[in-house]
């Protein structure tokens, strides 16, 4: 039925550019793609033969829609908006911020030296990003001793110490003219921007007279920063004849993955990079594109005066949405360094592949032995299960998903058991297997090919009783044996016989860290339940508290030190009578 409703929405799709949104069976967005012309891109997914990421999302695709726009413009604008939104599962997500520090000139009356995370639009000079904090207090602590602005928090009267030892103009005390500000100003521009001569001259003055005056720490001082300004500032190639900003993007593409280089080119040399990696969805290009104006929709980031992107990119549309000059290097340094990035994105998509590589050989490995140690057939996805409890109190169950012999978290599930009351195995693997594989079954999900309980012969007759007899359902079910140190030891098979894994083999090490980590989520999700539990039992005790003012506590303030701690106004802003707020601190003492 998806399938014929699918192709009756293929024959209306109009040759015109838009935004298209695929679709899963629950109707969420899983991913948004741009086109020039609507009915050809999105025909080539149910028309074309794919592999990798791309496979999977058409498998998961039930159905899709359009967004027409004017112009290719909107259509890469709209994309971007869309994405953010929505954050579909299959398009690129950028993390936020680049993480790397800047430093600012501050826009004020008396200006000083920052170093600041964000870019603002207050009129602020910024300089960076700084490939580590490190380089950017040295480089900032170097401009404050040669070229001073103030350091101090403003005018107190008095001069304060920054002021005596020449690394403050003085707002502290007195009236300093913009004029100087401004010549300062211009100095610590020009170094930022890569003319570094005239301060390594100055500090050679200095350190000679130093040198002269017998203050020989002071010399040693001043011979650092100058070996500081070699080995930071200047240690970096010159790579261009200009001081132009420029980021320079360029991708490798292999196998269903793109590999993303972003160079950054500042004081006319390369400071950093960036490298990213995603399944590639659309074609390398547009995922490029896609990446760029994502990079810069995000706060933290300050465009350059130039983009410099490989051959193929829409480079026009990208020009009209930065408003700065984009460009293709066709000769000369920038070609080259547009070749490195390649190379560069190349290198570690090819690493990335021999990782996997040998990671899915441990893994699928490990996977092949442990089925084929029960005698069952190759399969990819295990659910394991485990109870906890405080001398059968606050009963709760967890599962854990491992596919392939890898952990999905996202598919880990949490049960606060319904009809259990006291410490009893077989209750409560009974419930928990019959509310997992009874929704599985509603929702037409896939079901495991194995499911270990952290437990022997109860657990696994409970479990198998549940799927066969109630469920109608045929899933091979195996009990993770431990030793008398509660430590791994064995798998226990359907006929409650140890299947004797070598203790040194992938395959026990799978069990061991499916038991391990099945028992640690139990445990966690059991302390968090207990500590709520005994919080709302000791607020019931208080009179006056009720039902409804105990959730209105929990959620304010979630412990009973914080609601302690909290003042008598703060409760009744809770809609708490003065009196019972009373009673609820003397209780608390």
């Amino acid at each position: 039925m998806a399938i014929q409703h699918i192709e009756n929405k293929l024959k209306l799709l109009p040759d015109l550019p838009g935004c298209y949104l695929m679709k899963d069976i629950n109707s969420k967005i899983i991913y948004v793609g741009k086109a020039k012309n609507l009915k050809n891109r999105v025909r080539s997914y149910f028309k074309s033969a794919h592999e990798g990421k791309t496979a999977k999302l058409v498998e998961e695709i039930k159905d899709f829609e359009t967004i027409i726009t004017s112009t290719d413009k909107e259509a890469f604008l709209l994309e971007i908006t869309l994405i953010q939104k929505h954050k579909p599962y299959y398009n690129i997500k950028l993390k936020r911020g680049t993480g790397y520090p800047y430093i600012k000139i501050t826009n004020e009356k008396d200006p000083t030296l920052k170093i600041v995370s964000q870019v603002k639009k207050d009129g602020a000079y910024y300089f960076g990003p700084y490939p580590n904090v490190y380089a950017a207090s040295e480089t900032m602590h170097l401009l404050q001793k040669t070229y001073p602005l103030r350091r101090c928090n403003g005018y107190q009267k008095r001069p304060c110490l920054y002021y005596h030892m020449g690394q403050c103009l003085g707002a502290c005390f007195k009236e300093v003219s913009q004029n100087e500000y401004e010549k300062q100003i211009k100095k610590i521009k020009n170094f930022l921007n890569g003319n570094v001569g005239e301060i390594k001259k100055s500090l050679g003055k200095k350190m000679v007279k130093a040198s002269e005056k017998l203050e020989f720490e002071r010399a040693a001082e001043l011979r650092d920063q100058i070996h500081y300004i070699e080995v930071t500032v200047e240690k970096q190639k010159i790579i261009s004849n200009d001081n132009t900003p420029r980021d320079l993007f360029n991708f490798f593409m292999d196998k269903g993955w793109i590999s993303i280089q972003v160079f950054f080119i500042r004081q006319a040399r390369l400071i950093k990079r960036e490298k990213r990696l995603f399944p590639c969805i659309d074609t390398p290009n547009t995922e490029l594109e896609s990446y760029i104006l994502q990079f810069y929709n995000q706060k933290n980031r300050i465009l350059p005066k130039e983009v410099l992107v490989p051959e193929g990119i829409s480079r026009d549309v990208l020009e009209e949405i930065l408003q700065v000059p984009v460009k293709k290097p066709i000769r000369g340094t920038k070609k080259n360094l547009m070749e490195l990035a390649q190379k560069n994105a190349r290198l570690v998509l090819e690493e990335k592949f021999r990782l996997l590589e040998l990671d899915d050989r441990k893994t699928t490995g490990a996977m092949s032995e442990l089925m084929e140690s029960l005698n069952l057939p190759e399969g990819h996805r295990i659910e394991a299960f485990d109870h906890s409890h405080i001398q059968g109190t606050d009963v709760v169950s967890a599962m854990v998903s491992f596919i392939d012999g890898k952990p999905q978290k996202n598919q880990y599930r949490k049960y606060k058991l319904k009809t259990v009351t006291h410490a009893d195995e077989t209750a409560s693997t009974k419930e928990v297997i019959r509310r997992r594989y009874t929704r599985l079954l509603k929702e037409h999900s896939k079901l495991p090919d194995l499911i270990l309980m952290d437990g022997a012969e109860i657990q696994i007759e409970a479990a198998q009783d549940v799927l066969q007899n109630e469920l109608n359902l045929d899933i091979p079910v195996a009990g993770m044996v431990k030793d008398n140190h509660h430590k791994t030891a064995d798998l226990m098979n359907t006929q409650y016989q140890k299947v004797m894994l070598n203790p040194k083999s992938e395959g026990f090490y799978l069990v061991q860290r499916i038991q391990d980590e099945v028992h640690r989520f139990a445990i966690t999700f059991h302390r968090q339940t207990h500590s709520k539990n005994s919080l709302s039992s000791r607020l019931d005790l208080i009179p006056g508290i009720g039902p409804k003012s105990r959730i209105k506590l929990l959620r304010k303030f979630g412990s009973m030190k914080k609601i302690s701690d909290a003042s008598i106004e703060d409760i009744q802003a809770l809609g708490i009578s003065k009196k019972v707020a009373q009673t609820l601190k003397l209780s608390l003492k």
